[in-house]
């Protein structure tokens, strides 16, 4: 997933005034709207009307009469602050305050593909890294457009005008119109050309760099904001659905049928593939009458997605992952490995676990459908991929995309959880019941079919063999992966070359080992697939920063010190490094006595998710035979920033979503069958587990990574080296559970 999207080496286009062809419908009168699009030689010579799909950027800026300014954002808001950091960014070039902004999400269509220009996915913490050019050209174009309309108003040069927040300014005569005020006269002007577009000073920002308050807080608050789950449409019913316990099982026979349709307030009942669903107007009558059916499953006869066998356990999985033989397919490979083991001092070899994992978001998913007299279809779904799932809905209602009108509600939560995966959402369910009974339908997912459909975070084992000199130094390290990776999982195939989602965070680490040998051994895993927030990072920096531990361990070596040797020449990475230490006051492994008299030691670790590079520490304790988090430490660079508060919130939600999987998480099954249901089979992490939090931004000019995702990876590691290092033995598998 760190891969999936490489920059391009084309830039980006000039901006476009729309306002004027009546690309957006509705738009308040007088309103000044703007787009952004890329080179596209001769369309582009026809005019933008004559643009091909995905040849445009997404995103239009209103600025309306009154002054308050609409942005339609191609990024979804999930709670990580994407709608803040897009006005921030547009708001600056613009200079306009972004609290004067609404933001809401774009909705599905070509000129929404903003990732790096490519593509449009709210994932793999890509949305401001990969559209920040964009989105500052676009407030400076506004800005311009609205400082000739200026020169206009005010009979005035375009040379003696500058800007204040809102408004165009005259200082020699003291005069100004605000934004909403020019907007009309700015609405025939053309939009300018490359050249006259300046971008501020970085010295002068005011609004980039610097803590804003989230624009999307109040209506959270107050009970105002809309998510998938809140949905409603004129004629709509509801609906329930019951799966089979298993992938590959369909619906033999409803024994109580008859009783299930008698039953209060039932429209209608109705066989889907894989799932019985009951419709009614109301959900809670459509609820309980699907959970009373008395379903006969049956296995399909025909070959399905991914099934599920019947003995399949996740106990004996991971047994065999650990043991399983084949071949090697190499991702990373220097030096020669031979040599270096042949002459080592010491060898050392040790396997690692890890764990599936549900998403656990606090949304259930959810969908509503809606088929129009015109032939139309409306969508309402939380979604990461609004084009995505246009396409895919174009095919499960078998008409044409453009037909598919995607309505992308706010996410209430999501963590990779609202992709397109086979069978793991419930659109094409709502879609198939809209189509028969012939009214909207709005279909969610009781939290017991979430934790049965949601596809997983996947399960790995990674070997390891070390080569250590007379010093204690390592001189090699090899690490074989048996897993199978979340996009060959999702697809059901392998691809041409080895998923890099499979082996992230064994790839890709900094240390000047001049000897390694990364790869991977492919096993299918039963279970259906996805990614999950950090995606491989989640679990391969676990395993390679908590055997590189045990690498110092064998060495005599202190862990820390080890790595600033490894780091040696990577001035980024050292500096960071010495950064994490510093926040905490200084390197102390322990065992030590704290204060309260407990016993406690801290762990570090390191990860390089997403462009952005990040350290961590963590001190623990033992308490009755579980482990307490007591503070984390995280310096993380993402090279530069936009809103810091936002970078600290996440920083802080990262931190719990890798303590929850180091310490409670995991997915399990037996005979097939899911253990866990619902949070009460579930475990996560609770409030009183949660550690107190220190975070420092270190800003090293290096290209802007992500920060969605970057705060998780590191931290399981720093947790796991810390119980280590306290209890004297190595924890090698997630999650750490009851230690003994």
């Amino acid at each position: 997933m760190n891969q999936m999207v490489k920059l391009p080496e084309v830039p980006l286009g000039d901006p476009v005034n729309v306002s004027r062809r009546g690309f957006i419908t509705g738009a308040a009168t007088g309103a000044l709207v703007l787009g952004f699009g890329l080179p596209v030689g001769e369309a582009r010579a026809q005019g933008a009307a004559k643009i091909a799909p995905g040849t445009r950027v997404p995103a239009f800026l209103e600025i309306r009469p009154d002054n308050s300014i609409r942005l339609l954002s191609p990024f979804m808001e999930g709670g990580q602050g994407i709608w803040t950091a897009m006005a921030q960014i547009v708001g600056e070039e613009l200079d306009a305050d972004p609290s004067s902004f609404t933001v809401e999400n774009a909705p599905a269509g070509p000129d929404y593909l903003v990732v790096f220009g490519q593509m449009r996915i709210t994932g793999g913490s890509f949305s401001v890294r990969s559209s920040y050019d964009t989105m500052r050209k676009l407030g400076a174009s506004g800005r311009a457009m609205l400082l000739q309309a200026g020169a206009k108003k005010l009979g005035v040069p375009l040379a003696e005008l500058t800007t204040e927040p809102g408004r165009v300014l005259h200082k020699a005569s003291g005069r100004s119109a605000t934004y909403g005020e020019l907007a009309p006269h700015a609405l025939d002007l053309p939009a300018p050309a490359p050249a006259q577009i300046t971008l501020r000073d970085p010295k002068t920002f005011r609004w980039i760099g610097k803590r804003q308050a989230r624009l999307d807080i109040r209506a959270k608050s107050t009970g105002k904001a809309q998510f998938s789950i809140d949905t409603k449409v004129d004629g709509m019913l509801h609906a329930a659905v019951q799966h089979a316990p298993r992938l590959g099982l369909l619906v033999g026979k409803v024994t109580n049928e008859a009783e299930i349709k008698a039953m209060k307030g039932v429209h209608s009942v109705h066989v889907l593939d894989g799932a019985l669903a009951v419709v009614a107007p109301r959900y809670w009558h459509a609820r309980r009458a699907v959970e009373a059916a008395k379903v006969e499953w049956v296995a399909s006869t025909a070959p399905t997605y991914r099934p599920m066998p019947a003995d399949f356990s996740t106990e004996a999985f991971a047994k065999q992952l650990a043991t399983t033989q084949g071949k090697e397919e190499v991702a990373e490979a220097a030096g020669d490995m031979a040599a270096a083991f042949a002459s080592a001092k010491v060898t050392l070899s040790a396997t690692y676990n890890s764990q599936y994992l549900n998403h656990a978001q606090l949304e259930p998913p959810s969908a509503t459908a809606r088929f129009n007299g015109d032939g139309t279809l409306d969508l309402w779904l939380p979604n990461q991929a609004p084009e995505m799932f246009q396409a895919e809905a174009a095919k499960v209602a078998g008409i044409a995309p453009e037909k598919v009108k995607i309505h992308s509600p706010l996410l209430g939560g999501f963590f990779g959880r609202h992709f397109i995966y086979p069978h793991g959402t419930p659109y094409p369910q709502a879609i198939e019941l809209a189509r028969r009974i012939g009214a909207p339908v709005k279909l969610i997912w009781s939290r017991e079919e979430e934790f049965l459909r949601d596809p997983l975070r996947p399960m790995a084992a990674v070997r390891f063999r070390a080569a250590l000199d007379a010093k204690g130094l390592p001189t090699a390290i090899e690490a074989v992966s048996i897993t199978e990776g979340p996009t060959e999982g999702i697809a059901d195939k392998r691809g041409p070359k080895l998923d890099d989602s499979a082996l992230e965070g064994i790839t890709g680490k900094k240390y000047a080992i001049p000897n390694k040998r990364i790869a991977q051994i492919f096993v299918k895993s039963p279970t259906t697939l996805a990614y999950w927030r950090s995606v491989g990072n989640s679990m391969n920096d676990f395993f390679y920063e908590t055997f590189l531990d045990e690498v110092a361990d064998k060495g005599g070596q202190d862990p820390y010190a080890l790595r600033l040797h490894l780091l040696e020449g990577n001035a980024r990475l050292t500096n960071l490094l010495k950064a994490v230490v510093d926040l905490a006051g200084g390197w102390k492994p322990g065992p030590f006595t704290a204060p309260d008299g407990s016993k406690r030691a801290r762990g570090l670790g390191m990860a390089s998710p997403f462009g952005t590079e990040t350290a961590a520490m963590a001190e623990v304790s033992i308490v009755d035979g579980q482990v307490k988090v007591h503070d984390v430490w995280q310096a993380v660079d993402p090279g530069s920033i936009v809103n810091p508060a936002i970078i600290e919130a996440q920083v802080n939600s990262a931190v719990a979503l890798g303590l929850s999987q180091v310490l409670v998480e995991q997915a399990v099954y037996k005979d097939g069958l899911r253990e866990a249901r619902n949070f009460d089979g579930y475990s996560v992490l609770r409030p009183d587990m949660m550690p107190r939090v220190h975070v420092r931004i270190v800003e090293s000019g290096a290209p802007m990574g992500g920060i969605g995702e970057p705060g998780l990876p590191a931290v399981p590691p720093a947790v796991a080296n810390a119980v280590s290092r306290l209890l004297g033995k190595r924890m090698r598998k997630m999650p750490l559970g009851q230690i003994a």
